[in-house]
C-alpha cells in the first residue's frame, strides 16, 4: 500500500469518520430509548479500532480461508448487528431515527467512490468496482442533496420520492457489493483476476466493507421502515 498517494488513506480516513460521527449523531437524536441504541455509541468505536488492529495484522490478507476471513470477521458481524437492531430496537431505535439525517448520510458516497478510482489507478481494486466501470453508486452521492432539498421543503414530506430513491440506491450499493465479493481475492473469486480487490484487506479501506457499507445499508433499510411505518419524522 505504500505505493499509494498518501491523499487517498487520509480522505478515505476523514469519510470514515464523518460518516460515523454522523451516524452516531442520528443514534442520539432517538434519546437513548433503547438498550440498544446505548450499546451502539460503544460498541461502534470499538468495532472500528478491533477491525483496524486485524488488518494491520495482516490477518484478513490470508486469501485461501473458506468462508474468506474478512466475511466471518469483518462483515458478518456488523451485518448481525443490523439484523439485532431491526429485530429487537424498531420501535425505541429505528424508529426514531431522523429521516433527514439517514438521508443526506449518503454523501458520503462521493468520496468513497473517489477513493475506489484511486484505488483503481493504484492496482488494488479493479476498474469494474468503480464509476468508470458497471459502479454507478456515486450517483447516491450526487442525488442525495437534492433529494433532501425535495423531499423536505415546505414542512412536509415527499414518502413517494423518499422510497423510490432509496430503493434506487440500495440497489445500486447492492450492485458494488456483489462485484466486490466476486473480485475479493478467495476461493469464491469469480471477476477480476488480473487486478483483484485487494485494497479492502488492508486498513483504512477495511473499514469500507466493515464499517461504512453497513452503515450505508442500515440507513436505507430505516429509512424505508420509517417511510412504510408513517414514522417519517
Amino acid at each position: 500500500m505504500e505505493h499509494l498517494p498518501a491523499h487517498v488513506s487520509v480522505v478515505f480516513l476523514i469519510t470514515t469518520f464523518i460518516t460515523v460521527g454522523i451516524f452516531l449523531y442520528a443514534v442520539r437524536k432517538t434519546g437513548f430509548n433503547s438498550t440498544l441504541a446505548k450499546i451502539l455509541i460503544f460498541v461502534i468505536p470499538f468495532w472500528m479500532i478491533f477491525q483496524a488492529v486485524v488488518s494491520l495484522g495482516g490477518f484478513f490478507q490470508n486469501t485461501d480461508a473458506l468462508p474468506p476471513r474478512l466475511f466471518i470477521f469483518g462483515v458478518g458481524p456488523a451485518l448481525l448487528l443490523i439484523l439485532l437492531c431491526f429485530l429487537f430496537a424498531r420501535q425505541n431505535l429505528v424508529a426514531n431515527l431522523p429521516i433527514k439525517v439517514l438521508t443526506i448520510i449518503h454523501v458520503i458516497r462521493i468520496p468513497v467512490e473517489l477513493t475506489l478510482s484511486w484505488l483503481y489507478d493504484g492496482g488494488m481494486v479493479p476498474r469494474i468496482m468503480t464509476f468508470h466501470g458497471t459502479n454507478f453508486d456515486i450517483l447516491s452521492g450526487i442525488t442525495a442533496p437534492v433529494v433532501y432539498y425535495l423531499a423536505f421543503r415546505g414542512g412536509s414530506v415527499n414518502k413517494p420520492l423518499l422510497v423510490g430513491w432509496n430503493i434506487a440506491a440500495l440497489l445500486l450499493v447492492f450492485n458494488i457489493v456483489i462485484t466486490a465479493i466476486l473480485c475479493l481475492p478467495s476461493p469464491i473469486q469469480q471477476l477480476a483476476f488480473d487486478q483483484p480487490n485487494r485494497g479492502v484487506l488492508y486498513f483504512p479501506f477495511s473499514w469500507l466493507p466493515t464499517v461504512v457499507v453497513p452503515i450505508v445499508f442500515f440507513c436505507h433499510f430505516a429509512s424505508l421502515y420509517k417511510l412504510v411505518t408513517g414514522t417519517t419524522k
